[in-house]
């Protein structure tokens, strides 16, 4: 495959680190940027070809990646439209429907993908839909990009990728204010700096890796924690008096139909 990237900021140049440490080829990726000097930058770390002229890069590839900004993308479809001979269609603009997308560009060879920040170190996960006109084979060569930094998950409801973006596309920001407040805890309880980092990373990495490689649910794993009138069961039923968990479940709610706000915003006609 070869392969043009529209925009080459942080997600791109995760995905193209990812394909390159897979042994994809430098020689088979593109990479638009509006700047001579992004372009210079992009070249430099990964010895593949950037450039500001769209239509070259377009020409060259059977698979379009959208790495812009939601509220860039309306702008980037009128300029790429024109240049399709058939490419498949790849957008991980949030909350902008596919739908929305095949319209701009007259085509219906869209999947949307919605990855998250972790793909920068390849520990992502990717919620990914086609529109139905895409075929088999497109939904493998989307599937295979995107697994480069990561997992990947496919919903049969566009509908869905609200909840996803909702879950795992603002779910690190979620991990990180939960280690934040715990830090502080740490913090307060007399430990330091880097004390207070250490064990709460720790922690957060070692419960992820023991729910992952458990193959009893986390409800579980939380009562074999929990001993009856011990500490951990007092630090629980003082979140649950303080509605912890209906606020975080709430918090994600509002994630989702933010998600469903942009796609209607951004989505809509002029």
């Amino acid at each position: 495959m070869n392969i043009c990237f529209i925009g080459g900021g942080n997600m791109a140049k995760a995905l193209v680190g990812g394909m390159l440490k897979r042994g994809y080829a430098p020689s088979k990726i593109r990479v638009v940027e509006l700047e001579e000097a992004r372009c210079a930058a992009l070249h430099e770390e990964f010895v593949v070809r950037a450039t500001t002229n769209m239509s070259d890069a377009v020409s060259y590839c059977e698979i379009v990646l959208l790495t812009v900004k939601p509220q860039q993308l309306r702008g980037v479809c009128a300029d790429l439209a024109p240049l399709l001979t058939g490419q498949l269609v790849i957008s991980i603009a949030a909350g902008i429907r596919a739908r929305d997308i095949a319209r701009w560009l007259g085509t219906h060879h869209v999947v949307r993908a919605m990855p998250n920040t972790p793909a920068l170190i390849r520990h992502g996960v990717t919620g990914l839909y086609a529109l139905p006109q895409v075929p088999k084979k497109g939904r493998e060569q989307a599937d295979s990009i995107l697994e480069a930094v990561g997992t990947t998950l496919w919903v049969e409801q566009e509908t869905q990728l609200d909840g996803v973006t909702a879950i795992s596309g603002s779910g690190p920001a979620y991990v990180f204010y939960f280690i934040e407040a715990l830090q502080q805890a740490a913090r307060e309880l007399g430990l330091d700096e880097l004390q207070a980092r250490q064990l709460v990373l720790d922690t957060f990495i070692g419960a992820a890796k023991l729910a992952d490689a458990s193959p009893e649910d986390v409800a579980t794993l939380r009562a074999r924690v929990t001993s009856r009138n011990g500490t951990t069961e007092r630090a629980l039923v003082s979140m649950e008096s303080n509605r912890v968990r209906q606020h975080i479940i709430a918090a994600a709610h509002a994630a989702a139909r933010r998600s469903q706000e942009l796609g209607d915003e951004l989505g809509k006609d002029d």
